[in-house]
């Protein structure tokens, strides 16, 4: 077996044709890029046991999101120890470890989602699929640079295209799967004929004569439901949600596509290079691109490994606490303004448009930057992301005080374009590395560069979730201002002074206030993202200075070839 894996193994021929090898690459990262359709899981896992809509055990959004970022945080820290395994086993035999633990990790998360142990989901997706996820992401990149010398922003966007779009072929795919799998809980009724109790923040009812816990959905919650059904009483565990079921299908199918991929690879022989390809001279080429190669451990001495790692870690940040909660976003932006627009659908089609713009763009940036440069390429990144983020609180409000189509229109563009530039900045950045430090062992240096994107990962969904649970809080504590201590009692069985207990349970949220506010009161729902996208733009204005400050690396770092 180890011989039939090995790097030797899979020498290609004289004749091979090298455009056979991006289909295997990209086979690999549709698979392992599902992983940016997260956001689809969401509303399902915090419905477990409430199904329609949380109960009171469920997981809260914040603890599902921490999920993605645990498999982002091992996605980089498993490319940056496998680097140097990378470059010494070959990419076959990193690719079949990949598909063991990335349709493993998804079956594992199944068990501990059927059992309701969040750290089973967090070990299995997080942990064993995340380092799936990083072997399976940098095994194909220096073997597509290796093949495409002379276009090598053409071919990290050709290897890492297929990660952007993983989405958008995962996200139907998923939601068809979770609605072949969905089950309606119990209705007990609409509220008014049904007799509720509050005890300790949860709501009861009685059912063949003992007290069994419920939930409520109104009408305002009624368009997310998985499957439409009536506004009223649903009885707690008598549904399933379809998420358990749904991973461990997706688990074989992953484990059985990577592993074909995988034995599909081949390498260029010692010294290949393109037929009538002539290789620049020195002096004709961007002051950045370098003929002379440094090795892996001597790159994390030079000051460009650290300016590109900012780079990455920034851009990245601004654009994966997004993704992470994308089809939450548009829903609780434009959801409450525009609801005949903006529903379950539309938003599962918002995550999959997310997922095609993230792909195309990955491949067009980078292979610009084969022309304009790398350089200059994140200079349009960081300038153009900024004024785009800053736009989105605007779009923001102004959808909130008049409700208008154009607004929806406006924040779909401008969030599109942004994932273009997100994408790019990932299949730009191995090309940026080999013009830096050469080709030799750009695989390894890719593979210490992607702790950045773990570094990302915690901070992106940190900054987009706590900053989003603040507003939430204090969207709650303005609306009780002008909500009656009466109708609050009407509306969740207790008084107002537990109102603390009632929004850790569940119970209260600010759609179900909104249903006994007074008329005219302004739905908060649409801004609850404002301090988040300004905080994104702050991360590019110092990526943007990083950036600017790149120069070509110090003679002294370079690898010193032995003369005959």
């Amino acid at each position: 077996m180890a011989n039939l894996l090995s790097k030797e193994r899979i020498i290609a021929p004289a004749n091979y044709n090298r455009w056979r090898v991006p289909i295997a690459s990209v086979a690999i990262h549709l698979c392992i890029g599902s992983v940016y359709a997260w956001s689809i899981y969401n509303p399902p896992l915090t419905r477990v046991f409430g199904v329609v809509t949380s109960a009171a055990d469920d997981w809260s959004l914040s603890e599902v999101v921490w999920v993605f970022t645990v498999a982002i945080v091992f996605l980089g820290l498993a490319a940056a120890f496998a680097g140097k395994w990378l470059e010494k086993v070959g990419p076959r035999m990193v690719g079949v470890v990949s598909a063991c633990c990335w349709g493993g990790g998804y079956i594992i998360g199944g068990f501990g989602i059927m059992s309701h142990q969040l750290w089973l989901l967090y070990l299995g997706y997080g942990v064993i699929g995340g380092c799936g996820l990083g072997l399976g992401y940098v095994s194909p990149v220096s073997t597509l640079i290796r093949w495409f010398p002379d276009r090598r922003g053409m071919a990290a966007g050709m290897a890492i295209m297929g990660f952007g779009g993983g989405a958008m072929i995962g996200a139907p795919i998923k939601e068809f799967f979770i609605r072949q799998f969905y089950r309606v809980p119990d209705y007990l009724g609409p509220v008014t004929e049904v007799e509720l109790l509050t005890q300790a923040g949860r709501r009861f009812a009685e059912v063949a004569g003992t007290l069994q816990e419920v939930v409520v959905i109104g009408a305002s919650e009624v368009r997310n439901l998985t499957i439409p059904s009536p506004e009223g009483v649903y009885l707690v565990n008598t549904g399933a949600s379809g998420v358990a079921e749904t991973f461990f299908l997706l688990g074989l199918i992953y484990l059985l596509i990577i592993l074909f991929a995988a034995f599909s690879y081949r390498l260029p022989a010692e010294g290949w290079k393109p037929e009538a390809w002539i290789e620049p001279e020195q002096g004709s080429r961007n002051e950045l691109i370098s003929d002379n190669d440094v090795d892996i451990d001597q790159a994390l001495r030079t000051p460009q490994f650290y300016q590109l790692w900012i780079v990455l870690c920034l851009n990245v940040t601004a654009g994966i606490g997004v993704l992470g909660v994308a089809r939450t976003m548009i829903s609780e932006i434009f959801g409450t303004t525009l609801p005949d627009i903006v529903d379950t659908s539309f938003a599962a089609t918002y995550v999959v448009m997310i997922s095609a713009f993230n792909m195309v763009g990955r491949f067009i940036w980078a292979s610009a930057s084969d022309y304009i440069g790398r350089r200059n390429t994140y200079w349009i990144f960081f300038v153009l992301g900024i004024a785009l983020y800053l736009s989105v609180p605007y779009s923001a409000q102004q959808v909130s005080a008049s409700p208008s189509v154009i607004w929806l229109i406006y924040f779909y563009a401008a969030t599109m374009v942004i994932f273009t530039m997100y994408g790019g900045g990932f299949a730009t950045i191995p090309a940026y590395l080999a013009d830096i430090f050469g080709t030799r062992y750009v695989g390894g240096i890719h593979g210490r560069l992607l702790t950045a994107w773990s570094t990302a990962g915690v901070l992106g969904p940190l900054a987009i979730t706590s900053l989003r649970q603040n507003s939430v809080n204090q969207a709650i504590r303005d609306l009780m201002q002008n909500i009656d201590a009466a109708a609050f009692q009407a509306q969740f069985g207790a008084p107002v002074e537990q109102l603390q207990l009632l929004v850790d349970q569940n119970s209260v949220t600010i759609a179900r206030l909104m249903e006994i506010a007074p008329a005219g009161t302004a739905d908060p729902t649409s801004g609850l993202y404002n301090s988040t996208m300004v905080l994104m733009a702050a991360l590019l204005a110092i990526a943007l200075v990083s950036n600017a400050l790149m120069r070509p690396v110090h003679s002294r770092h370079h690898i010193i070839e032995e003369q005959a």
